[in-house]
């Protein structure tokens, strides 16, 4: 038999629910918060025999609690961005290699080996923080990709225009990965015609630009690069996988990670297709909880997904928040 490990990132439709109930299962006897979390909904893990059966849990959690299985220590504590004032989620990570092992074979998935390309990370926000799960990420990434001109970059934006000139020249095949304000500020400084160029944004204002609707920011983006579509990266410090969006807005998931709609009035309520608030099953959060109910709302269709927004006095961070 597979290790659990193994086994999440081996599944495929056929074999996904009864993966998640396993882990369901695991989670429900080691996880102390999500334990008392089921135990207060009267909710016996016996009776759980499909998904539409398992609690998901609220991620205000990730604040207030250690979010991790018993005994386990963390190996790295990822803490969301937040703005100024409120109490920032942690994600204890008592397995990093786990982490490192959904992005790859996600990117892969998506994009092919990181090797075959240059990789820029414009995040200067999530630098500044050092305890960001993105720029972790991106860092492996980097290293990964083998390219002595991937990098990071604050706000040198004459020393990056240079670099995606020369890259053009080269042919060379290029993602630039940035959080959304700082994107908008380098198109402002920086017009050049490179259509093969990768925009990726990772979402995030946080109050460092007027708010934009997914639309215009991606019209703004598309002029500025001479892009004809802007592709999106949807992750979260709870998370330990990403879905990508390779233009519209129109997110996929990796095999092991699934986007459910919630019903906004019965928070108990989801299902497969519709609108409504994002419940996320991520197999890889195999040592925290893989069942989170998010604020974000989204519109599910045929697996795929489209963020809509927020929910009602939830707090804005570094998630991927535009609107439609």
């Amino acid at each position: 038999m597979l290790p659990l490990t193994d086994k999440i990132f081996s599944v495929n439709d056929s074999t996904f629910e009864s993966t998640a109930l396993q882990i369901f299962k695991h989670q429900v006897e080691t996880v102390d918060v999500y334990q008392q979390f089921c135990k207060s909904l009267k909710r016996d893990p016996a009776r759980v025999q499909s998904i539409q059966d398992i609690p998901f849990l609220p991620i205000e959690f990730f604040k207030s609690y250690q979010v991790i299985q018993s005994g386990k220590s963390a190996a790295a504590v990822f803490e969301s961005s937040g703005t100024t004032g409120v109490i920032p989620s942690r994600h204890y990570v008592a397995d990093t290699s786990v982490y490192e092992r959904s992005f790859e074979i996600g990117f892969n998935q998506f994009y092919g080996p990181p090797s075959d390309y240059a990789i820029l990370a414009l995040l200067p926000s999530y630098l500044e923080r050092g305890n960001s799960s993105l720029v972790y990420m991106a860092d492996k990434l980097i290293r990964i990709s083998g390219n002595n001109t991937s990098g990071f970059f604050l706000n040198e934006f004459d020393k990056l225009k240079e670099l995606l000139q020369q890259l053009k020249s080269k042919k060379q095949k290029t993602i630039l990965l940035g959080v959304t304000f700082a994107l908008l500020d380098f198109a402002e400084f920086c017009r050049i015609d490179f259509p093969e160029l990768v925009i990726m944004e990772t979402g995030g204002m946080k109050g460092r630009r007027e708010e934009m609707t997914r639309l215009e920011i991606h019209e703004k983006l598309c002029a500025a690069f001479g892009v004809s579509k802007i592709h999106s990266e949807y992750g979260m410090t709870e998370l330990l996988s990403q879905a990508y969006s390779k233009g519209e807005g129109i997110f996929n998931t990796p095999p092991w990670m699934k986007i459910f709609a919630r019903d906004i009035y019965d928070p108990l309520k989801f299902g497969t297709e519709g609108a409504g608030g994002v419940n996320v099953i991520d197999l890889a959060n195999i040592y925290s909880c893989s069942f989170i109910a998010t604020a974000d709302i989204a519109r599910v269709n045929n697996g795929t997904f489209e963020i809509l927004g927020r929910m009602d006095n939830a707090e804005v961070r570094g998630c991927n928040l535009m609107v439609v």
